[in-house]
């Protein structure tokens, strides 16, 4: 795996996990810290002990981008990011699509066993509103759990939604919003455990709004609450102290969100940041760019400029691990040649 220039700037407990036994049956005690589900799960009990970690040690927060993919999941892990977040919007924009409601629970699913497959970091997956009513939200998070995921935002706006910074946005009543995050935490403890982040986007009727929503879910059961598009810093710390439990920021580099730094927002109590748009900014960008240079050099008579070296584009898809594993694999007329 290629090494990220920059070090990972905060460090995490990491609960054991089960080492390869070579396909011998064993018996493994295993202890599973932090369980809030009937099946138990691995990777959402690294998620949830990271999340509570960075809540109680304001010199830690679970800082990370958003994912759209396989490639740019796998990325984020060689780059020494902890977990992964597949969002709404940068889901969408990988299908050339606005975070305005056309993609739903099967997209993401599959998005979420691409990425399962070639990465090892816990996912957590937006699940937008849970597409219906409270027990489409219940299936959506078990469709989810059951996928690989370790956990699922559930928010309360109303479908069709939009991402949090745009225009248009509008957030069912209370009521629905409290059974859409009763349906999530139902299906946790009565089935797989995933960690469940309850959203509200409900500040655009005002600070009390919000913080009754975000209070309601709290009590209904949620890991952790987050309350999009908090507009600078005496908001962000109010609400961290109103809270009182682990919260995820938001940040989009130029959104309605004050652009603090990671190390800002451990301060102020946040335990985690997303960075949504910042892949899908740099994918924009550098595909625009290669396009310009390749006509560029059409009209200049000379050579494509050279991105990325061969090699580099290699190890980079993932054929380098390919074909390592392949030799494992050979065989001739007699059998295998490396047993």
């Amino acid at each position: 795996m290629p090494q990220s220039n920059t070090p990972y700037p905060f460090t995490f407990t990491n609960p054991t996990g089960v080492q390869s036994t070579n396909g011998t049956t064993q018996t493994i005690p295993l202890t599973i810290p932090n369980v809030r589900g009937t099946i138990p799960s691995l990777q959402t009990s690294r998620l949830r002990t990271m999340m509570l970690e960075a809540r109680r040690d304001p010199a830690k927060i679970l800082a990370f981008p958003c994912s759209y993919d396989g490639l740019s999941s796998r990325l984020i892990e060689e780059a020494g990011f902890p977990m992964l977040f597949l969002s709404g919007f940068a889901v969408s924009s990988s299908y050339g699509l606005p975070d305005t409601g056309y993609i739903a629970m099967e997209e993401m699913c599959q998005k979420v066993q691409e990425t399962v497959r070639v990465t090892s970091l816990p996912i957590m997956v937006d699940g937008d509103t849970g597409y219906g009513s409270p027990m489409n939200v219940r299936r959506t998070v078990e469709a989810f759990a059951a996928a690989g995921a370790a956990g699922v935002m559930i928010e309360d706006q109303t479908w069709l939604k939009r991402c949090g910074h745009t225009k248009g946005k509008s957030v069912v009543s209370r009521g629905e919003a409290y059974a859409r995050i009763q349906a999530a935490c139902d299906a946790r403890n009565e089935g797989r455990d995933i960690f469940i982040l309850a959203r509200t986007d409900a500040l655009i009727l005002g600070w009390e709004e919000a913080m009754t929503r975000a209070k309601e879910f709290k009590r209904l059961g949620a890991d952790a609450v987050f309350v999009e598009a908090l507009p600078d810093r005496e908001s962000m710390q109010r609400c961290v102290e109103e809270l009182d439990m682990p919260m995820l920021a938001n940040i989009i580099e130029g959104g309605k969100t004050e652009n603090l730094s990671a190390k800002e927002l451990a301060q102020l109590g946040f335990a985690a940041v997303a960075y949504p748009w910042t892949l899908v900014a740099a994918r924009l960008k550098s595909v625009r760019d290669a396009l310009e240079g390749l006509k560029q050099s059409m009209v200049e008579g000379t050579a494509p400029p050279m991105i990325l070296g061969y090699s580099e584009v290699c190890e980079g898809v993932g054929f380098n691990r390919y074909w390592d594993q392949e030799t494992r694999y050979e065989y001739d007329q007699n059998g295998l040649i490396n047993p």
